[in-house]
């Protein structure tokens, strides 16, 4: 019953639709938080004991490939993300790691480990192992995991947030799309995060600065 598609599709909005909703509703924050965690425990047992995924050796060229379609995409990314500071937050453009160092480190630190590592094992490794047969479009399917992850940033209450995660969330689903690792992933979700955060952008992300 729990591989059946309809078993599967009930999960799926259950954990990446109503969960993430729920985090928002005017209700007791225990309750809420205590959804997630259930629902991410959940998660953790369907990997281990039914997903089981399956770690990925790279070879040089998918290194070389990533690094060169990352390069690219960062100076892209960079270049806008200054030209944005600039024009609307000038006087952010770089605050925290001029005025701030050790908080600029520490969040460094604490937002690879405590908040990139469980969202791309739950929105990439989980999600692509375990619902991608459900589509018959990988662009659909993309496009969904892009959206959903979007979701789940609907606490912050901010359409930036929400636009940037989307836009990211396209970025990180088809880089493992292509490569099926997600060590590839956490290395662009960190350096995406890290740098929007360096850039003056924390606040604005809903990140102290």
């Amino acid at each position: 019953m729990i591989e059946s598609r309809i078993y599967k599709s009930l999960e799926l909005f259950v954990l990446f639709v109503l969960i993430p909703v729920q985090l928002v509703l005017d209700w007791s924050i225990r309750g809420r938080l205590a959804i997630a965690i259930l629902g991410f425990i959940y998660v953790i047992g369907v990997t281990l004991f039914i997903v089981k995924p399956k770690f990925v050796k790279l070879s040089k060229t998918v290194w070389s490939q990533f690094l060169k379609s990352t390069g690219v995409k960062f100076f892209i990314i960079a270049l806008l993300g200054i030209i944005y500071v600039y024009y609307k937050i000038p006087d952010k453009l770089f605050y925290v790691v001029i005025e701030k160092p050790k908080v600029w480190l520490f969040f460094l630190g604490v937002y690879s480990l405590i908040s990139v590592l469980p969202q791309e094992f739950l929105y990439r490794t989980f999600f692509f192992e375990r619902y991608s047969e459900l589509f018959l479009s990988k662009t659909l399917f993309i496009i969904l995991n892009a959206g959903l992850f979007s979701l789940a940033h609907l606490f912050f209450a901010n359409s930036l947030v929400m636009l940037l995660t989307f836009i990211g969330g396209l970025l990180f689903a088809y880089t493992y799309s292509k490569t099926n690792s997600v060590i590839l992933v956490i290395i662009e979700h960190i350096l995406y995060g890290c740098w929007l955060y360096t850039l003056g952008m924390g606040e604005m992300l809903g990140f102290p600065a």
